[in-house]
């Protein structure tokens, strides 16, 4: 079975049926249909072939008069970003088994998972910017309606943001068009333009700003920390788990290739501002009460190493972005899912009203303990062999850059430590007295998350496979 575009046809059509369903049932069946998802994923998965290629690739004529096609393909850096997305999209909704949420908000969840499959899978830069704009959407509303505090102004500063971004992006592929002989927007067909230096620098910036937005890079930051504070817990995993990779996914699939000399030429100030934010993040983070807004800031950090990766524009620096997009994906959903357990206990999220917890909780306290070990990548989780990848990438593009990158390890252990040594350990506070350890589908969820964390850092290699192929051939366009 491939046909790939049942991938995107499912969540359609789960997102029209859960519309309807007014009860809690919708939440069984939102599982249901998402687990339907990821088994379709399977087939892909172990019929892959690694050896750089587009696969299973699908092409309709979508809009003749304007030659757009609906073409959808997969290889070895989107894969593990489909696999992603329909993993943590289970997890995600059993997350949400607690809370009063209808059909109205799973659908919205399955519509977001749609447009992102659609990102991960276009070859059509027009498909790719429907999927970018679908994307963005359902998330809006998801933050908006079932958000917290002042999340209006939050979440329009989000939008305006995002679409700014998409804006600037579309003025690139527009033009990208205009100079395609047979006037399509193939991925291909814009790879094999032969545009002139000036022509690549402002379409460098014109993709980077875009994609700098959404992942978020420094400094076009300042939408996150907020928006990931006042989301509910699922729209904050949404963001942080799987939507920032569209951003970091579209350096490497259209940036890169598009305009290798507009990257030869501001790539290394674009590390600049990634290696900026992962220090300016890292100390942030250490100095929050807020735990969720610790998280929120210390993910700035890690997507800031990502993107430092991704510029490297070496082998390393690019596999290590690839496996790390996954691995982040996975320790994020697990830091948000715990805190969110505790304010749901607790009613604060302040650091300093918190602890103790472990001598009621120890069930909890072990697996954020997992989870945490894997956010500040030690060996044998599944953050390490990532951050070791990016981190050899970027010594290998400069040494200064690699000890100020590395400092993310040093300062990620401080706040991650701060974290759990805060909330865990200690004496117990009014707060925390009557806490109850994790059970049912809160032990579920914790248990396929920190398995996951660990299975992948003591067995690596397939992914790492999965993804060289398509690496190695990302690599050889430093040199056209």
């Amino acid at each position: 079975m491939d046909n790939l575009f049942l991938l995107i046809l499912l969540p359609l059509i789960s997102a029209l049926i859960l519309t309807f369903l007014k009860t809690n049932a919708a939440k069984s069946i939102a599982l249901i249909l998402s687990l339907l998802s990821l088994a379709l994923t399977i087939p892909f998965l172990c019929t892959f072939d690694a050896n750089g290629g587009m696969q299973f690739e699908q092409n309709w004529l979508w809009i003749s008069s304007l030659h757009i096609h609906f073409h959808i393909g997969v290889d070895g850096i989107s894969l593990p970003l489909i696999l992603l997305t329909n993993g943590l999209m289970p997890l995600i909704i059993a997350t949400t088994f607690k809370k009063d949420y209808k059909g109205n908000f799973y659908a919205l969840m399955a519509f977001m998972q749609a447009g992102l499959l659609l990102v991960f899978m276009a070859l059509d830069a027009f498909t790719f910017y429907v999927g970018w704009e679908i994307a963005l959407i359902p998330i809006y509303f998801i933050c908006a309606l079932w958000g917290e505090g002042d999340r209006i102004r939050v979440n329009l500063k989000f939008f305006i943001y995002t679409f700014l971004g998409s804006l600037l992006m579309l003025i690139g592929i527009l033009y990208l068009y205009q100079q395609v002989p047979n006037r399509d927007f193939e991925w291909t067909s814009f790879i094999a333009l032969d545009l002139g230096e000036n022509t690549q620098r402002w379409l460098f910036w014109a993709f980077f700003v875009a994609f700098a937005i959404k992942i978020p890079i420094f400094p076009f930051h300042t939408w996150q920390p907020n928006t990931y504070t006042n989301a509910p817990a699922a729209g904050t995993m949404l963001l942080a788990g799987i939507m920032l990779k569209m951003g970091v996914y579209g350096l490497m699939r259209w940036l890169l290739p598009i305009a290798p000399a507009g990257v030869a030429l501001y790539g290394h100030f674009a590390m600049i501002l990634c290696v900026i934010g992962i220090v300016y993040a890292s100390i942030i983070a250490i100095k929050q009460d807020d735990v969720k807004r610790l998280i929120a800031y210390s993910s700035i950090a890690h997507v800031g190493l990502i993107s430092a990766g991704v510029f490297t524009w070496n082998t390393n620096g690019l596999s290590g972005a690839t496996i790390q997009m996954l691995n982040h994906g996975i320790s994020v959903i697990g830091l948000f899912y715990v805190l969110d357990i505790i304010q749901q206990r607790t009613q604060t999220r302040r650091l300093t009203e918190l602890g103790g917890i472990a001598s009621k909780a120890p069930r909890l306290a072990i697996f954020f303990m997992i989870i945490c070990m894997g956010a500040v990548g030690l060996p044998l989780t599944n953050g390490f062999i990532g951050e070791f990848l990016l981190l050899k990438g970027v010594f290998q593009y400069g040494f200064w850059f690699a000890v100020f990158a590395g400092l993310t390890l040093i300062l990620g252990a401080v706040y991650i430590l701060r974290l759990y040594q805060g909330t865990m350990l200690g004496e117990t506070t009014e707060r925390t007295i009557q806490f109850e350890d994790v059970k049912g589908t809160e032990l579920i969820v914790l248990t396929v998350v920190s398995v996951l964390i660990l299975y992948i850092g003591i067995f690596p290699n397939f992914l790492l496979n999965l993804s060289a192929g398509s690496v190695e051939v990302l690599s050889t366009f430093l040199g056209r």
